[in-house]
């Protein structure tokens, strides 16, 4: 069932979502060669304490981390651990944190150091395949409909699109109905529905360098791409309302859509 939210619960989530983005704010100049992932959960780790949130994803059904990092091959649910980060890399970060019984949710992808063109524009294809979703999260329209802007945009780019995860509805619980995933199937036709003021979801577009296809390597979490070809994912908690789209994991000076130059929006 589909928990719409008032104007105040929506000014709740926008305080943990932006404690998910002064997060990301803090660990960004983190991003450099040499640093292992671990040291970046680590950070992640002391921000959310500073911060007074609950981090969502330690303990979730095990998960071993208070971020999922991913880099290159890996999609989603990387283990943090002695990698470390080389020039050239892309490294997805997501972050959960919960805050006066409301959650936020939100991956940023970055570039370590000189990546290759190839590399850019997958990052380039993930960011305005979120984008395009943000854009459609109006009253009005159809789940399908904003689906369609995000699926339209990756398959336009020939490359890899995600279908084995997708994006939620989030409120008190990091995920709730809806399933929000990035393609149209003909289930989704039947199930379709009309956007309306209340609905906050998490849309998170993953883009694969080559083919869609994913596995789940054997420490139970961490998907990575099967051709090996590099991964981006990117995702913002966003709220339904009578004036658009809100964006709800927006931090000190940033905004949306991002201004010229901005890291890992």
């Amino acid at each position: 069932m589909i928990q719409y939210k008032s104007a105040r619960e929506i000014e709740l989530m926008a305080e943990a979502g932006g404690m998910v983005a002064r997060t990301f704010q803090r660990i960004a100049p983190m991003i450099q060669p040499g640093v292992k992932t671990l040291a970046i959960d680590e950070a992640v780790r002391d921000s959310i304490s500073e911060l007074g949130g609950t981090p969502l994803f330690l303990g979730y059904h095990g998960f071993p981390a208070h971020s999922c990092i991913s880099v290159n091959e890996e999609v989603v649910h990387g283990i943090p651990g002695d990698r470390q980060l080389m020039d050239g890399d892309l490294v997805s970060i997501d972050i959960g944190i919960g805050a006066q019984g409301f959650c936020g949710d939100s991956a940023r992808s970055f570039l370590v150091g000189e990546a290759s063109q190839e590399t850019q524009e997958v990052l380039t294809v993930c960011r305005k395949a979120l984008a395009n979703g943000i854009e459609a999260a109006y009253p009005g329209n159809t789940l399908c409909g904003l689906i369609s802007s995000i699926e339209e945009v990756i398959e336009a780019s020939g490359r890899g699109l995600v279908k084995e995860f997708v994006g939620h509805g989030i409120g008190r619980n990091m995920h709730e109905e809806p399933q929000v995933p990035n393609f149209v199937s003909n289930d989704l036709k039947k199930r379709d529905f009309e956007l309306r003021e209340g609905l906050v979801l998490a849309i998170e577009p993953m883009v694969n360098g080559g083919g869609g296809g994913v596995k789940t390597l054997k420490d139970g979490w961490t998907v990575v791409t099967r051709d090996g070809s590099v991964s981006a994912h990117c995702e913002h908690t966003v709220a339904i309302t009578a004036d658009g789209p809100r964006v709800l994991t927006l931090g000190p000076g940033e905004s949306w859509p991002p201004l010229p130059g901005a890291v890992g929006q």
